[in-house]
């Protein structure tokens, strides 16, 4: 963290980026907006929209399970209760009983309520009410450790299994009939994706962690020609909300997250004009 410190103080000899905390911020935008970007262009692109927002739901379940578990840290329900519900979720889909954003609904609504009620015994809910909104500015050097360790995994993993995933999602019957495992890279996807969620919800906040999965990939999917481009604008829109909200929410004293998505959104409507223009 030194080096990063040292490095920060070279190339931004700015008043405000004196601050320790505001390092680590911008440290953890740097991590977390292009994995945003990437992820999201696939989440845009498979209608899941819905199912990130699921997922931040159920993040106030694990928090009630790391409480009752006595955890003083409730990451770690989080990413269980996560990835439980993640594979609970497309198990239930396989059967095809119901469509399936009547599936994620029901698990979310059932999440979201279960969570509540623990929480809420004895007027205990105001406790744990700064998980809706996040504090991108408490972000401390541990966990910008396990984020930067998070941003190794899937970027690597996110090589290794684009090309198979994309085809997967794409032309499933296609992918089948090259011996891809298509369930398989959708579990790995949206495990990954819980994964992401549960890491970064404390501090983008449970209310607002889909709409920067969402946001910057369609933007970019309103002006790009073709995949790279796709891909290349998500992750720039991304880390430029991600920038800009940082810088925005400290001179303004606004809730980092939502200051975020607020110029993400910016991003989108200028991008739709593009698009309208461009015919």
């Amino acid at each position: 963290m030194h080096l990063w410190y040292s490095l920060v103080d070279i190339l931004l000899p700015f008043e405000w980026m004196q601050y320790g905390f505001m390092k680590n911020a911008l440290l953890g935008v740097l991590l977390v907006t292009p994995i945003f970007g990437l992820l999201g262009t696939m989440i845009v692109n498979n209608k899941m929209a819905f199912f990130s927002d699921s997922l931040g739901h159920s993040a106030l379940t694990g928090i009630a399970i790391g409480v009752i578990l006595g955890f003083e840290n409730p990451i770690w329900s989080i990413l269980f209760f996560s990835v439980l519900i993640t594979i609970a979720i497309l198990v239930v889909k396989e059967a095809n009983t119901a469509s399936t954003d009547t599936i994620i609904g029901v698990f979310s609504s059932t999440a979201v309520a279960l969570g509540i009620v623990i929480l809420s015994r004895n007027g205990g809910f105001n406790k744990y009410s700064g998980y809706l909104i996040g504090d991108l500015l408490s972000i401390s050097p541990s966990d910008l450790l396990t984020l930067g360790l998070v941003f190794v995994l899937v970027i690597s993993l996110w090589i290794v299994i684009f090309n198979k995933l994309l085809l997967s999602s794409m032309n499933p019957s296609l992918a089948r009939s090259r011996g891809i495992r298509v369930k398989l890279y959708e579990y790995i996807f949206t495990i990954m994706m819980a994964v992401i969620v549960t890491i970064s919800i404390q501090w983008v906040g449970i209310l607002i962690i889909s709409s920067l999965l969402i946001i910057p990939a369609a933007s970019s999917r309103n002006i790009a020609r073709n995949i790279r481009q796709y891909h290349i604008y998500s992750v720039l829109i991304a880390l430029i909300s991600g920038l800009s909200g940082l810088i925005l929410s400290y001179f303004w004293g606004t809730a980092t997250g939502a200051t975020i998505v607020l110029i993400a959104s910016g991003f989108f409507a200028l991008t739709f004009i593009m698009k309208l223009r461009l015919g």
